[in-house]
């Protein structure tokens, strides 16, 4: 089985979209997802700098669209379908939209609803978030419990991302556990914590308004790495998700267990590719960050990849 993967926040970078725009119909297809967002996507991929597109609600639409865009352009140009798909946060949004849970317009509206409610959020308290690298994993989240930070994503192949107050992550940055780096993460926010439930209640209301179709094809949620047959428990998972950690180490356990045999992260690619790489060692991956990426990845979906 050949799944399809789609990142989260954190993965985009200046200019990123600039080739996908060369493509036909991209920028029509963008300025569509940007009124459906309220953000100008085409702006945000090709001009705008780290600091702008570091914003959350400019970040996450930004992310889904350059998923979105991606993924129709690999699926235009085969007839073979992945057999699965996940996303990492908000890549969720995209990994319904993928799985035929949700409309393009759909999943566009509710990702920019997404990102101005977390932004909102997150404004509320100065928080951040820190990727911690290797170290022993009991060890790195009693240090987290000592500082009152959440281990809010569980990405597996040694990596825990720390959640909380920035006083907390620069202390952990300080004195690290032994044999562990700390990275803190191009996001605004303690995103997946109790920082984030006051943006939880504008989603739910949000997404009650939707009417969701059942998955047609397997959908894994980061909630514990199950998966999920209801396109109404699937999209009630992405809301309460918002302040929940993310377990990407689940997800990719329950990879392994169904036999993927390939994994193809949609862009802005590179982080979960790579996870798959420490975690499910021998996996072949594609990570389509340009253009340029997309005859790998339908060789890889059409069994025809070396």
């Amino acid at each position: 089985m050949i799944i399809a993967v789609f990142p989260g926040q954190g993965s985009q970078t200046p200019g990123f979209l600039t080739p996908w725009l060369e493509l036909d119909g991209a920028r029509e297809r963008l300025e569509r997802y940007s009124d459906r967002a309220g953000v100008d996507l085409v702006a945000a991929g090709t001009e705008w700098d780290a600091d702008q597109i570091r914003d959350t609600k400019v970040a996450q639409p930004l992310i889904v669209a350059a998923s979105l865009l991606s993924w129709h352009q690999l699926t235009s140009g085969t007839d073979a379908r992945a057999g699965g798909v996940a996303g990492h946060s908000v890549g969720e949004i995209a990994a319904l939209v993928a799985a035929g849970v949700l409309s393009d317009d759909d999943g566009m509206r509710l990702v920019g609803l997404r990102g101005r409610a977390m932004a909102d959020a997150a404004a509320l308290e100065q928080s951040g978030m820190s990727a911690v690298v290797g170290g022993d994993a009991t060890e790195v989240l009693a240090r987290l419990q000592s500082l009152d930070l959440t281990p809010a994503n569980h990405n597996g192949g040694g990596q825990i991302v720390a959640a909380g107050s920035l006083p907390a992550l620069a202390e952990l940055a300080d004195e690290p556990v032994a044999g562990s780096r700390v990275i803190p993460l191009q996001v605004a926010g303690a995103f997946h914590t109790r920082y984030m439930v006051p943006a939880v209640d504008a989603l739910r209301e949000a997404a009650s308004q939707l009417a969701p179709a059942d998955p047609a094809v397997t959908v894994w949620t980061n909630a514990d790495g199950s998966v999920v047959a209801d396109g109404r428990s699937a999209l009630d998972l992405l809301v309460s998700q918002v302040a929940s950690p993310v377990r990407w180490d689940l997800c990719m356990a329950a990879f392994g267990e169904a036999g993927v045999t390939g994994v193809i992260e949609l862009a802005p690619a590179g982080t979960l590719t790579g996870l798959v790489k420490r975690g499910l060692r021998g996996t072949p991956t594609v990570a389509v960050k340009t253009p340029d990426d997309l005859a790998a990845a339908v060789a890889l979906l059409k069994g025809e990849a070396a």
